[in-house]
């Protein structure tokens, strides 16, 4: 099994670039509200598809590295931009804000993907990778529509989030209120434009090289970024948090980061008990973005996600 790694990845950066570009497909689907940008690469005789369901501010740009790991393994990766942020349409005039209607039009717009664009491109096995807000979606995918996935494996999924220090239910009355009085649009208290923090504060990852990388491709590209979230968004994230009680019919394997305050673990221990079909393994010392870690927590992750492939049937 190949795996990418920090000590080559630079070296490595003139061929990625060259197969994101070159051998990556790109389009856009179009919905009722507007354009999603994917992408997607289905090597010949590739053994089976993994799709990516991303986490929040994450544009398909950041996983240049992991789709061209993935498909030097010979697997077929299918990647969609949600929408508001990305190259996705995005609903407010402020770029930069976090925001959705609604929680499950995440997972309405992977459905309408997988029908439209991964089963037109790719027959046989697929299992869906969803990273943290991404996570979420994936499960709210497989618990609403009919599907032929085989199994889903979730890094750091969102369900449930930290609220830096103010109270839960606090967070969740101040983010009900200001909906109903008309302010679902505006940015929660602290929230704000995009800001690179330095990798030195940063709650992401313990890998510095990926890290800083991640943020010279949003740089390069302000189409890119995006802010913090709105009271809408997190409103709607309430919502679905509350209703987290389903049970999926397919194999399910949590990777949880140690250290991470971004999400809160506790509710991924929770939604593992209620499953019938679920594991979940803890990476000592990790940051919320396993796929972005440094190798040694990365290599431990990946190896666990392809042994989970290869044990799907």
């Amino acid at each position: 099994m190949f795996y990418s790694t920090e000590q080559n990845l630079l070296a490595q950066q003139p061929e990625i670039s060259t197969f994101f570009k070159h051998s990556v497909y790109k389009d856009q689907l179009t919905t009722d509200n507007g354009k999603l940008h994917y992408a997607y690469v289905v090597p010949e005789q590739a053994k089976a598809a993994v799709v990516i369901c991303s986490g929040r501010i994450e544009g398909l740009e950041k996983y240049q590295e992991l789709i061209w790991e993935l498909q030097q393994n010979n697997y077929a990766v299918f990647i969609i931009d949600h929408q508001g942020q990305g190259r996705s349409y995005r609903a407010l005039a402020n770029r930069h804000k976090g925001y959705v209607n609604k929680f499950s039009d995440y997972a309405d717009d992977f459905a309408l993907f997988d029908q439209q664009i991964v089963c037109k491109h790719f027959q046989g096995k697929k299992i869906i990778l969803g990273h943290s807000m991404g996570g979420a979606i994936a499960f709210d995918f497989l618990t609403r529509f009919e599907h032929d996935y085989s199994g889903v494996f979730l890094s750091a999924p969102m369900f449930d989030i930290h609220t830096k220090g103010i109270p839960k239910p606090l967070a969740r009355f101040v983010a009900w209120l200001a909906c109903k009085l008309g302010g679902k649009q505006c940015y929660a208290f602290g929230q704000k434009n995009y800001l690179a923090e330095e990798f030195s504060i940063n709650s992401l990852t313990n890998s510095e090289y990926r890290y800083k990388l991640f943020r010279e491709i949003y740089r390069s590209d302000s189409v890119l970024q995006l802010g913090g979230v709105t009271y809408g968004w997190l409103h709607t994230v309430f919502q679905f948090i509350d209703k987290l009680d389903q049970q999926l019919a397919i194999p399910l394997f949590i990777a949880s980061a140690e250290n991470d305050t971004v999400v809160d673990n506790q509710a991924q221990v929770e939604l593992v008990h209620r499953q019938n079909n679920a594991v979940l393994q803890a990476f000592a010392g990790a940051k919320h973005e396993l796929l972005f870690e440094q190798d040694s927590i990365r290599q431990a992750v990946l190896s666990r996600f392809y042994q989970f492939c290869d044990s799907l049937s």
